[in-house]
């Protein structure tokens, strides 16, 4: 013999269940953790796309061209 389909199991009535949806939906966002300040000095390993003949500009130098790079972004932000 069939079994009669089962009917989804609710634990209270549509009603509140519906409030409780809109309270998860609605209820404030926490706010994000506050970004620790930089260490001055302290550098960071970041992936960068620059065009090769810029590259090449910076490197033509020899040995220490990130720094160069480095020195031109810091003045180009005024830093």
């Amino acid at each position: 013999m069939a079994q009669p389909p089962r009917r989804p199991r609710t634990l209270q009535d549509a009603r509140t269940e519906a409030e409780s949806a809109f309270k998860k939906v609605t209820a404030p966002v926490a706010e994000a953790p506050a970004k620790a300040k930089a260490i001055p000095g302290v550098r960071e390993v970041v992936s960068l796309r620059i065009d090769q003949d810029v590259l090449e500009y910076f490197q033509e130098a020899g040995p220490g061209w990130q720094d160069r790079i480095n020195d031109a972004l810091r003045k180009a932000a005024g830093k």
